[in-house]
């Protein structure tokens, strides 16, 4: 029967597959895409390097939110184990881009559709001992191939809302090729345990551990170079940075600040635009703007403050945020097209955040610093500087947010240890 199944749902799977390949391919601009790559997806991949025998941890996550909620994890893994090899697979060119930045510690291929020649070719390329899947991602065909080669499948940070469950109730004849064989699931919450159960998943399979995505370390000298930053560019000033702009965002952003300039002639904004290759473009479009702009990678030109301070350097964001007062979080301003960035980077400083609509990246993240007062969440970009303003105006309320922040990136920290633990000591 279950052979049956399978041979169905692959059935489905071939007519879907064209439509979600064509979207998938489709080069957009300012946007990766996959390139010439598209024939991983086949299960034609790139043999890795590695050495005789030595032993393969295969990591899956789909796209940007979940490459970047693991690569802590990676870099812990890397750390414990540096005998071992460790491939990441996304599915999408986004979580690609993500996953290269850690490309000296894991390489990167993309995950193959779940047909079992692709599956099969991936298997016979990469020779894994261990899948860990981030999040929940059930497909029969990998799963079933996976365990089959008898390959250990852990499935981390594994969330279940309650929507999900009933979208996976619909499908439960999949759902129950798919849960047998999994080794083990590691929830979030308690609530995501228990759903996983009434799915159909065994007590023995599951484990609580929290979520790895809370496990951000903000080093000392992070906070040393954010202070000498704050000294440097005003520690009097009201100061607020838009983090990772992406184009078509910075016009609004400078539209906000000017608007802020009128109430508040001494601010700030820091201006850290999302790629490199803007840099410069962002810097013209800020003089034409008429605002005195200094930028990171030069001295100091100007022998009045600033109006803006160009972020033009890469891997300093962390720095950038800790000297600001409120931070604004960029690529969720600008339509569906992005989903937003890592809004815990800024809480994990105490930064107040704000946010655009789109956030889709980041959701659950996102509505729980919402909920628990630490980040607002406007429908429209005309609405950023009465809110900067209003919280200017209101320091208390700076500060409330601030320790909101600290306090829920503080009550989740551990998940990343204690999933380590479980996954390799236990």
């Amino acid at each position: 029967m279950n052979y049956f199944i399978r041979l169905i749902y692959t059935l489905v799977l071939t007519i879907i597959a064209p439509f979600y390949l064509l979207k998938l391919f489709k080069k957009k601009t300012g946007k990766p895409y996959v390139g010439s790559r598209w024939t991983e997806h086949f299960g034609f991949i790139p043999s890795l390097s590695t050495s005789e025998n030595q032993e393969v941890i295969w990591i899956h996550a789909v796209s940007v939110g979940e490459t970047l909620s693991v690569i802590p994890l990676i870099k812990q893994l890397h750390v414990d184990f540096p005998e071992k090899k460790i491939i990441i697979t996304t599915t999408t060119p986004t979580g690609a881009e993500q996953a290269q930045k850690i490309s000296s510690i894991a390489e990167h291929r993309y995950m193959p559709l779940d047909f079992p020649f692709a599956i099969r070719g991936f298997l016979q390329s990469v020779k894994p001992s261990h899948l860990i899947i981030m999040e929940t991602e059930l497909w029969p065909n990998l799963l079933y191939m996976v365990k089959k080669s008898r390959i250990r499948i852990s499935i981390i940070n594994a969330r279940l809302s309650e929507k999900s469950y009933r979208n996976y109730q619909k499908v439960k004849p999949l759902i129950n090729l798919c849960l047998p064989q999994v080794d083990h699931i590691y929830c979030q919450h308690k609530d995501d345990s228990n759903r996983f159960k009434k799915l159909g998943a065994h007590a023995s399979q599951l484990s609580v551990t929290g979520s790895i995505k809370y496990d951000i370390e903000i080093s000392e000298e992070i906070k040393r170079k954010s202070g000498s930053l704050r000294h440097s560019i005003g520690s009097e000033r009201p100061v607020w940075i838009a983090a990772s702009t992406h184009l078509g965002e910075d016009e609004l952003i400078l539209e906000n600040h000017k608007r802020i300039l009128k109430e508040y002639p001494n601010a700030l904004l820091i201006l850290v635009p999302r790629h490199p290759e803007r840099f410069n473009s962002v810097y013209e479009l800020c003089v034409k703007e008429g605002l005195s702009t200094q930028r990171r990678t030069q001295e100091s030109t100007h022998s009045q403050p600033y109006q803006v301070y160009l972020g033009d350097t890469m891997g300093e964001m962390l720095t950038l945020m800790g000297a600001a007062d409120i931070c604004v979080m960029g690529g969720s301003f600008i339509g569906k097209a992005v989903g937003g960035h890592n809004v815990l980077e800024p809480a994990s400083l105490g930064i107040p955040t704000i946010t655009g609509p789109s956030y889709y990246n980041f959701r659950d993240i996102t509505l729980s610093l919402h909920e628990s007062g630490a980040l607002l969440i406007l429908d429209s970009g005309d609405k950023i500087a009465p809110n900067i303003m209003t919280l200017l105006k209101n320091p208390n309320q700076l500060r409330q947010m601030s320790s909101q922040a600290k306090n829920l990136v503080m009550n989740n920290t551990g998940a990343l240890k204690k999933t380590v633990n479980m996954l390799f000591y236990s």
